[in-house]
């Protein structure tokens, strides 16, 4: 028994999209007619959906066994494709597997098998070696930004997962770069090649990219001057190491520039409420490393900062990836030291932009995050937030902004004006019978 349950129509509805692009109605035709496909296609351009839609199509209600696996190169990516594949509505469940939590959460999970399972290569394989994934009726394998987990190091845990699936008949794989080799261990025979990269750099349409000529080699005062000049739009800022991510945050802040910094060294929940912080408007500059280059949900970002020249050309793809998504337009600047040349991938004659000689500081973000300590496996949602913050709190809906609830913790975006008011009154309650600390998130 197939699912038809839902139609393409009620997911699109659900999903608030009017319809597919070019690119997922090819994808979903060509992984209807053939066991194997590669597909490329630019960051932003929609590549979850071209896999998701033939996985649920394919999906049997009557199994009561995990029938489709996705390996992604990072937990974002992995909590990314959890949400959109819960947003489509469908009966059936997903578990996500990644490191930086408990295991044991994950692993009560999957006693019941989902139909779908999505995480990184190195939890997949730890569950595989413990018996907690059953995997002899997965029949479709996609490795998402595949490239990503073997540049990554990930090639052994790969190698292991896919030997341990006895009963793949189809393999997807996607990518935002054209020139990777597939290694032998992945089992792929005569795929179908969709390319769909819109230039030699993959880069969508309707993106600007600048230079800005820094007067010295120590580039923070360009790099400050430049987010004024931006004002309070939402800003990624690029660095190559994490140390200097955080050396770059701390000088921006001194300087007046409210922002926020992630990497990969940081704990599981400081990242979270770092990237939860930059979506709901607390912080309007992410200062990061390329581990938010790809795989990240975060909307509406309208300038990408090269504070650092990118390590590679793929790394200066999916950079600029994170702007001008879909049908959004969005702006590069590049900030270059008396020193530094453009490498050869990067056109030398792109525009300079020249910041006027005054400038001020951005206005400060209105809104102010809060730390909730409950979540999913406290079964709070985020109804049970707008009701707690309304009537504990004395908070209107207008005051209450984007909320975010993960398996143990909860963000909430609360207008800064009213916080003051707001936290002691909140701190003394209970949420769900359950005292939890609640908190501005650091």
């Amino acid at each position: 028994m197939k699912s038809t349950i839902l139609s393409t129509e009620d997911i699109l509805q659900k999903l608030k999209i009017d319809a597919l692009n070019k690119m997922q109605l090819a994808a979903i035709e060509t992984v209807d007619k053939n066991d194997n496909m590669v597909l490329l296609s630019a960051t932003g351009s929609g590549k979850t959906l071209a896999f998701l839609f033939p996985l649920i199509k394919a999906f049997d209600a009557s199994h009561k066994k995990t029938q489709a696996l996705i390996i992604t190169p990072s937990r974002e990516l992995a909590l990314q494709i959890e949400k959109v594949f819960k947003q489509m509505g469908t009966p059936f469940k997903i578990t996500c597997c990644y490191g930086g939590h408990l295991r044991e959460t994950e692993e009560n999970n999957l006693k019941e098998p989902p139909a779908l399972l999505v995480g990184t290569p190195g939890r997949l394989a730890d569950h595989i070696r413990r018996g907690n994934i059953t995997t002899d009726a997965i029949r479709t394998l996609v490795l998402d930004e595949f490239d990503k987990s073997l540049e990554a190091g990930f090639q052994e845990e790969m190698a292991f997962i896919i030997r341990s699936l006895p009963a793949v008949q189809k393999r997807i794989l996607t990518s935002a770069t054209e020139s990777v080799e597939i290694p032998a261990f992945v089992g792929l025979a005569d795929p179908v090649r969709l390319n769909f990269l819109t230039s030699a750099e993959g880069i969508p349409g309707k993106l600007e990219i600048k230079k800005l000529l820094s007067p010295i080699n120590d580039k923070i005062a360009s790099l400050f001057q430049l987010i004024c000049f931006i004002g309070d739009r939402s800003v990624i800022v690029f660095c190559n190491h994490r140390d200097s991510v955080e050396r770059t945050s701390g000088m921006l802040k001194e300087k007046g520039i409210t922002n926020g910094f992630y990497h990969g060294a940081m704990e599981q929940r400081d990242r979270d409420s770092a990237l939860s912080k930059f979506r709901n408007g607390s912080v309007n500059v992410l200062v990061t490393t390329d581990l938010a280059a790809r795989g990240l949900d975060i909307p509406n970002i309208r300038f990408i900062i090269h504070y650092h020249l990118p390590l590679s050309e793929d790394s200066y793809m999916h950079r600029n990836g994170r702007t001008a998504r879909m049908d959004a337009s969005g702006t590069v600047v590049i900030i270059l030291s008396p020193d530094e040349k453009l490498p050869g991938y990067i056109d030398a004659d792109i525009e300079v932009l020249n910041l006027p000689a005054d400038y001020t500081l951005p206005e400060k973000p209105k809104w102010v995050t809060l730390f909730i300590g409950a979540g999913k496996k406290d079964k709070v949602n985020k109804v049970d937030i707008v009701g707690f913050l309304s009537k504990k709190g004395g908070l209107k809906k207008e005051d209450i902004g984007l909320i975010e609830v993960k398996d143990f913790f909860s963000f909430v975006a609360v207008r800064k004006s009213r916080m003051p008011a707001v936290l002691p009154l909140v701190q003394k309650e209970k949420i769900k019978n359950k005292k939890v600390k609640i908190e501005i998130a650091r």
